[in-house]
């Protein structure tokens, strides 16, 4: 199938080029987002990779009330704004309200909707309003192929700016699993593929300060994986000191190591890409 591409910024989202979703997972002090962003657009550079920012203004999802959410609408969308600016990187990040959608849409490139919200039609409808790029996480809880349903909800609006997001399988007690066969039923959907990396390995009802809470092991094995199945792009939340981060401590990629962990996964890229070119 012919693949939409999707542009985001200057990024062809669906092309031959690999490109990367980072940054940290919640938005935090001002000094560590804006060094963030200037290793990114430094790494983007290096490695020629497409770099989208991402990291969200308010984490809803929090398994206790005394866990940090973020910023807020408001001061978190000034932090991307000035992200966008400065460094020249488009922005993504994630909503949980219909009217966080407008707001939004004035200053993110891409919109997110969580997967655990992916079928909320309220929700997707709004973002689908604003025009701006949508991306949709895959709910644990939905068979691959049923991603088509919210996809069909933003495309009644006549938005066909789409990315699909795949982040794992919720499996037995806490645990989340890839299944590769995910892959190939989101890309006959027809729009640009993410492989959600640094989520898939969260283990739920663990805190993630708790370095139980992740299982970072697995996290070249399933990147691999994943672009080596035909993926357009790798989602990875990176952090300067990801042990102090204050939200997915666990799972994080440390921001010094992000280009070697890069490296590999856009060579097999690159080699499914020329494979796929000559059959």
């Amino acid at each position: 199938m012919q693949k939409k591409i999707v542009d985001v910024g200057d990024i062809a989202c669906g092309s031959s080029k690999l490109f990367l979703i980072s940054g940290p997972c919640v938005i935090e002090e001002e000094s560590l987002m804006l060094q963030t962003a200037e290793a990114l657009k430094t790494t983007s550079e290096r490695l020629d990779i497409p770099v989208i920012f991402k990291s969200s203004f308010t984490k809803d999802n929090r398994s206790a009330l005394s866990h940090y959410e973020g910023p807020g609408l408001q001061e978190g969308l000034k932090m991307l704004d000035r992200i966008r600016t400065e460094f020249d990187l488009p922005v993504i990040s994630d909503v949980h309200y219909p009217d966080q959608c407008q707001p939004a849409g004035e200053v993110l490139d891409v919109i997110q909707i969580p997967a655990y919200l992916v079928m909320q039609t309220s929700l997707v409808t709004a973002a689908a309003r604003t025009g701006r790029v949508i991306n949709l996480k895959h709910g644990q809880f939905l068979a691959p192929e049923n991603m088509v349903k919210p996809v069909n909800k933003v495309e009644a609006f006549g938005n066909h700016k789409i990315i699909l997001t795949e982040r794992g399988y919720t499996f037995g007690y806490n645990d989340l699993i890839v299944d590769p066969r995910s892959f190939y039923h989101l890309n006959q959907i027809g729009y640009p593929v993410v492989f959600d990396v640094t989520h898939s390995i969260r283990r739920y009802g663990i805190p993630s300060a708790d370095p139980k809470g992740g299982s970072r092991e697995y996290l070249n094995t399933l990147a691999r994986s994943g672009v080596a199945a035909g993926v357009d792009g790798v989602f990875i939340e990176t952090h300067p000191d990801p042990a102090n981060a204050r939200c997915d401590a666990a799972s994080q990629i440390d921001l010094r190591e992000l280009e070697a962990f890069l490296k590999p996964i856009i060579d097999i890229h690159n080699l499914e890409v020329s494979y796929r070119e000559r059959n």
